[in-house]
């Protein structure tokens, strides 16, 4: 079976910017951009796990400034009572 290869936006701006560069990055030749190449990649990574948190961050502050109102009329119940 044949593998699928998905063309990334990154090998887009490589081939545009230089065909012989896209060009040996397809057939395995060392990069000189490997570390940039790899911190790059870990940045990625990281924006990728805070992008998923965030739903998760923004029902806990929900949930809290719902939690802050209670308290607040229970309060102020209290203390017209």
């Amino acid at each position: 079976m044949r593998q699928e290869h998905y063309i990334r936006a990154s090998e887009v701006g490589t081939f545009l910017y230089c065909r012989r560069a896209w060009h040996l990055s397809r057939h395995g030749a060392p990069s000189l951009l490997e570390a940039e190449r790899a911190q790059g990649t870990a940045f990625h990574h990281q924006h990728g796990q805070r992008a998923r948190a965030a739903p998760r961050a923004g029902r806990l502050a929900r949930w809290c400034a719902l939690a802050a109102l209670w308290l607040f009329l229970i309060g102020l119940a209290l203390a017209l009572w």
